[in-house]
């Protein structure tokens, strides 16, 4: 559906009736539906094929609005000025007598949450008498979406409704910390953690969590094109496809470049795209040369090492 006051109120409507629509933000396009209803967020779970216990991330309009479900904290206003709305996603003590849905994070007592950037999602937030709980709309373990034609791709028709605001800016899934107590970083994602750190003036790093899921984006297998990937990759096999981090001189139809000049953050952005793309060609497998640990290259890194694994 195109980007129009029409189409925005008629995903209200759907919204409001308790159905499971699909919205763009800047991170990927996300499954979304009404976080306070169990059955709305049922429905999510179930097109997704979604674990119980992988909790989703709950889109608010405004801090009034999360002020009603989550206790914030000194931490949280400190990065909540500099980066809201935007790629980042923050993980926050659920208050007792929120309205959330048990559904969105397994009867926990924390909550992750985010401000998305994308402009139709956030004119769909303000119409809305409550936050979408809207993970990314793919299928569990797959690869995210980053288009409504991607969207469409992933589920054919069992999605009804997919609201279309282009192509996603940065491709990657948002960055998740958690600040209940230490902030910690859960998730690698559209916000570096370079940017974090000096805002909270600390050191933080990244370092997976094996004990418990208390946020998404933590599962061991995750992002698959559904081939086999070959990371760290310098030549080419028989019905394969190579991806490259920056452009050729030369020009093979077996080969995808993800930026024109080692950019990182460009090659983030292409990352999914490029995967599905390769998929839909029915390679065989995917061999991707070395990517810089560095900036945008660590998400990207942490993305393809999931994808790898069986």
């Amino acid at each position: 559906m195109k980007n129009n006051l029409a189409n925005i109120k008629k995903a209200k409507m759907l919204l409001d009736s308790g159905y499971c629509i699909a919205i763009p933000t800047e991170t990927v396009y996300g499954l979304a539906a009404n976080a306070y209803s169990n059955t709305a967020v049922k429905k999510i779970y179930k097109l997704k094929k979604r674990p119980k216990n992988n909790p989703a991330i709950v889109h608010y309009s405004s801090l009034k609005q999360l002020k009603s479900d989550c206790d914030l904290n000194k931490n949280f206003y400190l990065l909540y000025k500099k980066l809201c709305p935007g790629p980042i996603t923050f993980v926050l003590k659920l208050k007792k007598k929120s309205r959330i849905s048990k559904f969105v994070n397994n009867k926990k007592n924390t909550l992750a949450v985010r401000f998305p950037k994308n402009n139709l999602s956030k004119k769909l937030l303000n119409l809305l008498d409550y936050p979408l709980a809207a993970p990314s709309a793919n299928i569990t373990k797959k690869i995210s979406a980053v288009s409504a034609d991607d969207v469409k791709d992933e589920f054919g028709k069992k999605i009804k409704f997919i609201l279309d605001g282009g192509r996603s800016k940065i491709g990657l899934e948002s960055t998740i910390i958690n600040l209940i107590k230490t902030p910690q970083i859960l998730r690698l994602g559209g916000t570096e953690i370079s940017k974090i750190n000096k805002i909270l003036k600390t050191k933080l790093k990244f370092r997976k969590n094996k004990k418990k899921m208390i946020s998404p984006g933590q599962s061991k297998v995750h992002y698959s094109p559904g081939i086999p990937i070959r990371l760290n990759a310098k030549s080419i096999k028989l019905n394969e496809a190579f991806i490259a981090i920056k452009k050729r001189k030369f020009s093979d139809k077996n080969f995808y470049y993800l930026s024109k000049n080692k950019n990182l953050k460009e090659a983030a952005k292409n990352l999914y795209k490029t995967m599905r793309i390769i998929k839909n060609k029915n390679y065989k497998s995917i061999a991707i040369e070395k990517i810089p640990n560095k900036g945008f290259g660590l998400a990207i890194n942490d993305r393809l090492i999931r994808a790898s694994k069986k």
